[in-house]
Formats: structure tokens, C-alpha cells, sequence
């Protein structure tokens, strides 16, 4: 073993709490990348191929009833590879153990046939035979909040009748990763759930006999999704149609696209702000120790080592610690990547989720740290590299002041001898000085955006379920209903207050941006539920005009005074010239209010 191998391993030995705290600065940012983008390769790269295997429609539309052969007419349109008609209602399902009904969404599955679109991925048992109109599939998360398996019964309310549902079938599908019944703002496995029944039974049950409410459409390679939209919208007007939309409206799909947009942004934020940590405390730790080690410096090359021996032995002090932080960045990656995985697989529905171990990204994250490391030492090392013999030998010279800018007025602001001491020190120091400020302020940021992300999140819980939605209980309807109702509920038993609500899909336009958003309507003076600004005051709604989320009002480039067109997606679609009246703080996805009466 050469002699500096040797006294590399002392310098580890006599230095060990300073290796291992850079190390596993390093290491967090070397687990902070493998968390972030092998997150994001497994659910991206799952998600392409479930798409793809189970054929996932591009385009989406609900309307009130249509006749099947209005499909031809549809499958005719210029970029259309495929198009499936079926029927989608919500249902109520008496479940027992539950003090209220749970919600289902009922979706048609052809007889005798696989779906052409949105195709099912049978998790265990079979799909309903054909004839049996009480057969039913049920999606794989609502089966295990509510232990379903083939062969449980389960109660529905279909178009006021209820009926003894079999469940023969566990399933999942790509139209439905992530199931949210309508109307709520967050999943809840236990209370909403799908079921898949042989299209004659809905039918049936809904007087939909050759009809359909629902349309999923495949797009050919390249084919303009605006056109097609616009198109498919065309076809359905005179049927009730609701507005076609894409798959980045479409829920489940949204939600996904959040979740990866967030872990993108994880990956490309903290683990460089790590290893700029770790590179400060390197220039830190090497500046110290080649200090100390003027004399041996000059005694190695008195000797006969080179220069580039010396600074060779110095950077692979350094590469020893990147080793050891990239090697234990990669078991923590590793493991706290699996348990992520398995946290999303908790609320994502997926054949198969399993995290992704890409080679590449490994190289990549150990080559980063690995140039972290060197990029941080350069400067310590070089000063060691072409330290003369005869100099390094002798003590260091005294450093050389000069009159540098500021200087002289720190003396003037009659600070304590101690304060003018330290600021003349920054001041004749400026490079150590702006590294030294990097280091802590990166390591500051760390803090602040690890406690940041609790913070904001436990802000808007308390936004969105103490401040603006103060209801204890939400009664959501499947249309519109008289103000009679609004009665009988006050008169339930323990109701201090009721108020009403509507909420309708309308298009908002703004010059040539345009969104598809729900608009809710709340009563003057409403109560139970408030609209705040950014500074948390309540806004109320006029009897004119709309009040927009500032989400909204950003993505169309409007503010108050400005007009907006909407256009309502059912019922009288006559578009208006709306003013908008006022912006609010909206935390979850893009909203829009008006006076109820409006």
C-alpha cells in the first residue's frame, strides 16, 4: 500500500464525523433524486402501457340520451380511429355497516363482447354472463374497502328500484385509477365505487333501450384533438351533449398528471439544493485540513511526490465520501422508493405498480454527486497542487489587507471592536464570505421546504374545511330540484341550517383561451359556505357578474371589469358576455362562482 493510501485512511479514521455528516448530506440528495424520478418512471411508464394495452379513449363526452346509430355518424368524423356508445348512470348502494347510502357510478358493458375502449383488467373472477341483468363487476379499490369478492350481494337503487346486485368479477380499469364520485373534492374508497353490468340491464332499468348517454372516442395517430372535439360537440348539441372533453380533463387522468407534475418538480429542486450543501461543507472541510497539513504537503514533495500526486490524494479523499454518500443515497432510494410505490398503489388503481430501477438513473445520480464532490474541492486542492516545497513548510504568511469598498464605514457606524472585526473579515474575504452565505442558505432552504410542504398543506385544510366550507354535511342530487327541498331538509332533526347550492358545467372564453369548468351558484348571504380573497376577507357575490378563482382569472388573462363568454354545457346553451366581478383564493383545481340567482 503507497504511503498516501496510507494516510488517506488515517485523515478517514481521524475525520470520520465530518465524512459521515457530508455524506449523508449527499446521500439525501442522492435518495431525494431515485424517490423523485423512479417515482415518476413507474408511474409514467405503467400508466403508458395500461393505456395503451386496455386501449384508453383520447376524448370524452356525456349527454342526455342519443340512438346508437349516431356512433356511425360519429366514427365518420375526420381523425377517429374508434368510438364506443354506452350508458353511465350514478346509483345509491345500500351497504350494511354504513349509516348513509354509498354512491356508484353504473357504466354498460357490451353483451356478448369486450368493450372497444376503456377495456377492464379482470382482477380475479369472471364478467356477468350474458342474460344475467342482477350480474355485476365491481372496481378492485371499492372491493377492498368494503370486502367485496366474487359472490357478495350488494343492494342498488336503479331509477327507484332496488335491486339485489351479485358481484361476479374484480376489476380495474384505466378510465378509473383514480375514482372520485362527482361532486367531492377528494376519493373516498369506502363510500364510492364502479360497477360494470351487461348494457341490456341498464338499458332496462333507465329506458335506454338502443340508446346511449356516454361516448368514448379513440383518436387516429396525429388526428387534431380541438378539431375532433369541436366536431363530436357538433354531433351531440341536438342530443344533450355536455361538452366532449380530452384526456387532460378527464378526472382520473388529471389527478395523475398533478401527482407526476409534483414529483418532476421534487426531482429537479431538492436534490440539487443537497448537493450544494454537501459541496459547500466539502470546500469547507478540505480548506481546513489542507491548513493543517501545510508542513506534510511540503514534506511529500520535498521528498519527490508531484504536485499532481498531492492534489490526487485530496480528491480521492473527497471521492471516498461521495462513494460511501452515493452508496447509501442508493439503499435509502431504493427503499424509500418501494414504500412510495406502495403508498400510491394504496390510491392509484394499477394492474401492476412496481418501482423503477432504471441503470441509468443510477449512473446519473452517482456521477452528479460524484462531480458535486470534485466541483466543491477544486479550489482547497488547487492551492495544495502548486504550494511550493519551501513555502509550505514555513507557517503561513500573514494575510495582506487592503482597503476594499465598505471598509471604512463599518468603521464609522461605531460598532463594537469585536462587530468591526468580523465585518472587516467579510468584507476582505469576499468569495469565502458568498460561499460561506450559499452553504447556510441551501441548507435553510432544506428546512423551510421540508416544513413548508406540512405547513401548506395543514393551511388548506383549515382553508377549504373551516374557513370557506363550514357545512358538516353535503346532500348532493342527481338534478336540480324544487326549493321545496331545501325545506323538508331544514326540517330534519338536528339541522341548524341549510342552504342551497347549484353547480353546472359551463366554457368560459377569454379571446382565444378557453376553459371547461363547473360554475357554483350560492345564495345571498350564504353562510355555510364563503368565498375569501388573498387576504382571507369574504367576498360576497353581486347579483350580476361572476367571481373567479385566481387560478382561473390567470390561465384567461382576465381581472375584474374584464368580460368573459360562457357558454352552459346543458340545458339553455345560449353563450353570455359575463362580467367578472371579483377574483378568490381557490387551492383546488379551477373554480367559478355566481350568485344563485344569476
Amino acid at each position: 500500500m503507497r504511503a498516501l493510501h496510507i494516510k488517506l485512511l488515517r485523515e478517514l479514521r481521524r475525520l470520520w464525523a465530518q465524512v459521515l455528516a457530508i455524506a449523508l448530506v449527499m446521500a439525501a440528495g442522492v435518495a431525494t433524486l431515485i424517490i423523485g424520478v423512479g417515482t415518476y418512471q413507474s408511474l409514467e411508464r405503467t400508466r403508458a402501457l395500461y393505456y395503451e394495452a386496455n386501449h384508453f379513449a383520447d376524448l370524452f363526452a356525456g349527454l342526455t340520451r342519443a340512438p346508437r346509430s349516431l356512433l356511425d355518424e360519429i366514427g365518420a368524423i375526420d381523425g377517429v380511429l374508434a368510438v364506443d356508445g354506452r350508458i353511465a348512470k350514478l346509483a345509491l348502494a345500500d351497504i350494511e355497516g354504513l349509516t348513509e347510502p354509498a354512491s356508484t357510478l353504473l357504466v354498460s358493458l357490451p353483451d356478448g363482447g369486450r368493450e372497444p375502449l376503456n377495456q377492464l383488467y379482470l382482477r380475479s373472477g369472471r364478467l356477468p354472463e350474458v342474460g344475467h341483468a342482477t350480474e355485476a363487476v365491481v372496481s378492485e379499490i371499492f372491493a377492498k374497502a368494503r370486502g367485496f369478492v366474487p359472490g357478495s350481494h350488494l343492494r342498488v337503487v336503479m331509477n327507484g328500484s332496488l335491486r339485489d346486485i351479485t358481484i361476479t368479477g374484480i376489476a380495474l380499469s384505466p378510465e378509473y385509477i383514480y375514482a372520485m364520485a362527482p361532486g367531492e373534492t377528494m376519493p373516498n374508497e369506502g363510500r364510492f365505487g364502479v360497477l360494470w353490468m351487461p348494457e341490456k340491464a341498464l338499458a332496462a332499468a333507465y329506458d335506454l333501450q338502443g340508446a346511449f348517454n356516454a361516448v368514448a372516442v379513440k383518436l387516429l395517430p396525429g388526428a387534431s384533438l380541438p378539431a375532433v372535439t369541436a366536431a363530436v360537440d357538433r354531433v351531440l348539441a341536438p342530443y344533450g351533449g355536455q361538452g366532449a372533453y380530452g384526456r387532460a380533463q378527464q378526472t382520473s387522468n388529471a389527478f395523475l398528471d398533478s401527482e407526476l407534475t409534483q414529483l418532476r418538480g421534487m426531482s429537479s429542486v431538492l436534490p440539487p439544493v443537497f448537493l450544494l450543501v454537501a459541496a459547500f461543507l466539502v470546500n469547507m472541510t478540505l480548506t481546513r485540513l489542507i491548513a493543517l497539513e501545510r508542513e506534510q504537503i511540503g514534506l511529500l514533495k520535498a521528498l519527490g511526490y508531484s504536485s499532481w500526486a498531492v492534489a490526487w490524494h485530496y480528491v480521492e479523499f473527497v471521492m471516498l465520501i461521495a462513494i460511501v454518500g452515493t452508496a447509501l443515497g442508493y439503499g435509502l432510494g431504493i427503499w424509500a422508493g418501494n414504500g412510495l410505490t406502495v403508498l400510491y398503489a394504496r390510491f392509484y388503481s394499477f394492474p401492476v405498480l412496481v418501482f423503477s430501477r432504471d441503470p441509468i438513473l443510477y449512473v446519473v445520480a452517482g456521477g452528479i454527486t460524484m462531480a458535486a464532490a470534485v466541483i466543491g474541492a477544486v479550489r482547497a486542492v488547487s492551492k495544495a497542487a502548486w504550494l511550493p516545497p519551501a513555502v509550505a513548510m514555513l507557517p503561513p504568511a500573514p494575510p495582506q489587507y487592503r482597503q476594499v469598498l465598505g471598509a471604512r464605514t463599518v468603521v464609522r457606524l461605531a460598532l463594537p471592536q469585536t462587530w468591526n472585526m468580523v465585518t472587516r473579515h467579510l468584507l476582505h474575504w469576499p468569495w469565502r464570505t458568498i460561499g460561506g452565505v450559499l452553504g447556510m442558505a441551501f441548507a435553510v432552504a432544506i428546512l423551510v421546504g421540508s416544513i413548508w410542504s406540512i405547513g401548506s398543506m395543514n393551511f388548506t385544510i383549515d382553508y377549504i374545511f373551516n374557513r370557506t366550507e363550514r357545512q358538516d354535511a353535503t346532500i348532493n342530487f342527481l338534478g336540480a330540484k324544487p326549493v321545496r327541498a331545501l325545506y323538508e331538509i331544514g326540517r330534519l332533526p338536528g339541522v341548524l341550517a341549510a342552504e342551497p347550492q347549484r353547480t353546472i358545467g359551463v366554457e368560459i372564453r377569454s379571446g382565444h383561451v378557453k376553459r371547461r369548468v363547473a360554475v357554483s351558484g350560492h345564495a345571498a348571504g350564504s353562510r355555510l359556505t364563503r368565498l375569501l380573497d388573498a387576504s382571507l376577507v369574504p367576498v360576497v357575490l353581486p347579483p350580476t357578474g361572476i367571481v373567479l378563482g385566481k387560478t382561473l382569472a390567470d390561465l384567461l388573462g382576465v381581472r375584474p371589469g374584464d368580460t368573459v363568454e360562457v357558454t352552459p354545457l346543458e340545458g339553455d346553451r345560449t353563450t353570455r358576455q359575463v362580467t367578472v366581478t371579483g377574483l378568490v383564493e381557490s387551492y383546488l383545481g379551477l373554480s367559478a362562482y355566481m350568485e344563485l340567482g344569476a
